[in-house]
């Protein structure tokens, strides 16, 4: 590995260019380290050949001037890392950002802030690299008009980690399949984690809240999402997870508290003769803790807490076929059976009806009453004498009464 050392160079080149740091990228021969030391950096850049840059110090910052992408990396084995990337374009339809990888394998990007730039890091056909503890934020523009802090397409086997995505849109893996996403954490953003077409990927241990929505899987299958905390998602339809049309997932140990939706699930598994694993997960102190939309059948449900929502099963369709689901050992907080001889399991199962009551399953602006002596009044009568017969949603055969 050659090390320059750039600092004579970026200063003597600064009198005669307009771009210093792209003329010393351009003479660096392949498998350079580039050690800048503080400054400001005009200009967008192009990496096309191996190459490190690092920041030698805090306050290195490569400035793209408002135009186009500002750094273009075209070659794998490249890496950057504390650095400050501000300004890129405008343009969403060319993908203006931070930082764009394409076509290119075993890249590094660390330690870096990212903020005023419309995308964050575009990943297009990368593998077997590394994102790893860097701020990004968007320009302030309106949540709709902002980029997508980090955007994976095509791209396999990477490691996502340590991030912080703030007041960006979505972050989206499509198409992409083996990465691994983890301890990442997402805060006042749209989608935090949306996937769409990507398989085998594996999310741990993120957190993400006061977005549009925690973490959307469509269209995919054989993904494990494990230890995730998803909070405070906004909006009268703000959702924890949602399941769209997956197949051969699990759900385990996650944490989805004060949304609308907790977990949606809607025609998922999928793929026939398959399943999705919810297990062992909390779905706290949500407007509704399982939300079925449309088919959705075989999932196997255990092992859940299921505490503090306004309502436990809500199905907005008479074919959502909830009542398909293997739904077994979960405590409910509403179960109203005795456990007489001590063994944590109830001595009836817990079923759970819909009403005629549930006005708000059709109308979402009559939550506002919810709780109001009205709306408790019906309830009570509803289920006292039923005026019509109640949809029967689904059987806890052995429900836990302690936690």
């Amino acid at each position: 590995m050659i090390r320059l050392s750039t600092l004579f160079l970026l200063l003597l080149l600064s009198f005669v260019e307009a771009n210093p740091l792209q003329k010393a990228i351009d003479q660096a021969p392949n498998g350079a380290i580039l050690k800048l030391p503080k400054g400001v950096y005009k200009g967008k850049v192009t990496i096309n050949k191996p190459l490190t840059i690092i920041g030698k110090e805090a306050g290195v910052v490569i400035d793209g001037e408002g135009e186009g992408t500002v750094i273009t990396i075209t070659s794998s084995f490249v890496t950057l890392k504390n650095l400050t990337i501000i300004n890129s374009g405008e343009m969403t339809h060319t993908l203006d950002a931070a930082i764009k990888i394409t076509q290119a394998k075993q890249c590094e990007v660390r330690d870096c802030i990212i903020d005023k730039c419309l995308f964050g890091i575009d990943m297009q056909m990368v593998s077997h690299s590394i994102i790893q503890n860097n701020t990004i934020t968007s320009k302030d523009f309106d949540l709709g008009l902002r980029g997508d802090g980090l955007r994976l397409w095509y791209s396999n086997d990477n490691l996502i980690k340590k991030n912080r995505l703030i007041k960006s849109r979505d972050m989206v893996v499509w198409y992409s399949h083996g990465n691994t996403i983890e301890e990442n954490f997402g805060e006042h953003n749209r989608y935090s984690l949306h996937f769409m077409y990507a398989g085998k990927n594996l999310v741990k241990n993120n957190t993400y809240q006061y977005n549009s929505v925690g973490i959307f899987f469509m269209y995919s299958k054989d993904t494990t999402a494990i230890g995730n905390v998803v909070k405070s998602s906004l909006g009268a339809t703000g959702m924890g997870i949602g399941l769209k049309d997956v197949s051969n997932f699990t759900l385990k140990d996650n944490t989805v508290i004060y949304c609308a939706q907790g977990l949606y699930i809607d025609r998922s598994p999928f793929e026939p003769g398959t399943h999705n694993w919810i297990e062992g997960n909390r779905i706290l102190y949500n407007a509704e803790a399982l939300h079925f939309h449309s088919l959705s059948e075989d999932n196997i449900i255990k092992e859940n807490t299921i505490m503090g929502n306004i309502e436990d099963i809500l199905s907005d369709s008479r074919g959502s076929k909830t009542n398909n689901n293997e739904i077994v050992g979960n405590y409910w907080d509403n179960y109203t059976g005795f456990d007489r001889n001590g063994d944590n399991i109830g001595d009836t199962p817990h079923r759970v009806y819909q009403y005629a009551d549930q006005l708000w399953v059709y109308n979402p602006d009559v939550k506002f009453f919810y709780g109001s002596p009205v709306i408790s009044l019906l309830n009570f009568l509803a289920e006292l004498a039923p005026f019509t017969e109640p949809l029967f949603l689904l059987e806890d055969e052995k429900p836990k009464v302690r936690l």
